[in-house]
């Protein structure tokens, strides 16, 4: 059997600048908090590169942090950090 027979194990190709949104309640240490989980991960994230949303009421916030990945175990792992934190509500 060829390898073109073979399901993908992601349609992302590598290495890429991939957007991660990571949504929470409003706080003053999130977005410290978030920077810190992916430099852990990825020392070369640039935090300039983050677009932040508040929500309509004001209650919740939404960043968008463009982090350079080189594969899928790295994105993977960020990934994981970011939804075991509490601080955390969604990791898209």
């Amino acid at each position: 059997m060829t390898d073109n027979h073979m399901p993908q194990e992601t349609l992302i190709e590598f290495p890429c600048h991939f957007p991660i949104k990571v949504m929470g309640e409003v706080h003053d240490e999130f977005t410290s908090t978030v920077i810190e989980i992916i430099k852990q991960k990825n020392s070369s994230f640039d935090p300039s590169t983050i677009e932040m949303k508040g929500s309509s009421e004001g209650r919740y916030i939404s960043l968008t942090c463009f982090v350079y990945v080189t594969n899928k175990p790295e994105l993977d792992d960020i990934y994981r950090s970011l939804s075991t934190h509490p601080m955390i509500k969604f990791v898209l």
